[in-house]
């Protein structure tokens, strides 16, 4: 484990890649020290040849900038798209001050979902609700990639055979 850089906390980062639905395809669990872009490039590397029919990738701010985009279309001939920070929707309300009405704006508050965003962060709640994958219990990061893993395949399972309870 490292600490990462910034935030004075010891971990890991769990890196995805989802489909459209927000099952997992790829994992890979690093030290929290790398950085984003970097852990991408370590995910992605030869995954071309196990996903020919994927040409476009969304991602967040962590991964934006030029040198990854060109590697990604290099190396993987895929696309990405960086997906742009929503702006916050603005919470209007009326006062009075001295006896006249003024409008006062206040960004709206709490979680917003992203266009495409959400598909991963959910995922990451549907491996969260294992209590296992909660914290980082284990010694190795092989470990986690595999009870991730696991946990996918329960989460698969379970929408294929639904319980009838």
């Amino acid at each position: 484990m490292a600490m990462m850089a910034g935030k004075k906390i010891w971990g890991r980062k769990r890196h995805l890649l989802v489909d459209t639905q927000g099952f997992i395809l790829a994992v890979m669990v690093l030290a929290a020290n790398i950085a984003d872009v970097t852990g991408a490039r370590l995910l992605l590397e030869g995954l071309a040849n196990q996903f020919p029919r994927l040409s476009h990738l969304f991602a967040d701010h962590g991964y934006d900038g030029e040198p990854f985009e060109q590697w990604l279309q290099h190396h993987l001939g895929w696309e990405i798209e960086i997906v742009p920070q929503q702006e916050r929707e603005v919470h209007t309300e009326w006062a009075l001050i001295n006896g006249q009405p003024v409008e006062i704006r206040k960004p709206k508050g709490g979680f917003q979902v992203q266009r495409k965003r959400w598909i991963v962060e959910r995922t990451f709640g549907w491996l969260i609700r294992y209590r296992r994958l909660a914290r980082d219990y284990e010694g190795l990061p092989s470990s986690s990639e595999a009870f991730i893993q696991v946990a996918s395949i329960r989460l698969l399972l379970t929408r294929l055979a639904p319980s009838r309870y």
